[in-house]
């Protein structure tokens, strides 16, 4: 993870780009590109929605998670972990499996 993050920071210093990543342009950016992701699969069945684009747009949604995280001082690895383990308490195996009801709705 911290390669790709090191790359991505590469990428972006070289073009001096640096300047425009501040947190909240980077939070906007990034549900910019998750509604550009969406419309991969508006109007068709998700079976149709092109991989290729998919992908790209894919790509844009994780670095900017990455650089927002990296702005914020966060750990990518550590959160995601801590978040899993949030949610196991509120999705125990025993209510949860199978079903798509919210925790407190179990």
């Amino acid at each position: 993870m911290k390669g790709l993050i090191e790359s991505l920071l590469q990428f972006r210093n070289a073009r001096d780009w640096a300047q425009f990543h501040n947190r909240k342009d980077l939070a906007l950016a990034l549900s910019i590109e998750a509604a550009e992701l969406n419309e991969c699969f508006l109007w068709k069945k998700a079976e149709d929605a092109s991989k290729e684009k998919v992908a790209e747009e894919l790509a844009d949604v994780f670095a900017y998670a990455l650089l927002l995280a990296h702005e914020m001082g966060l750990d990518v690895e550590e959160i995601v972990k801590e978040k899993i383990r949030k949610n196991e308490l509120k999705y125990p195996v025993e209510k949860a499996k199978g079903t798509a009801t919210k925790y407190d709705e179990l």
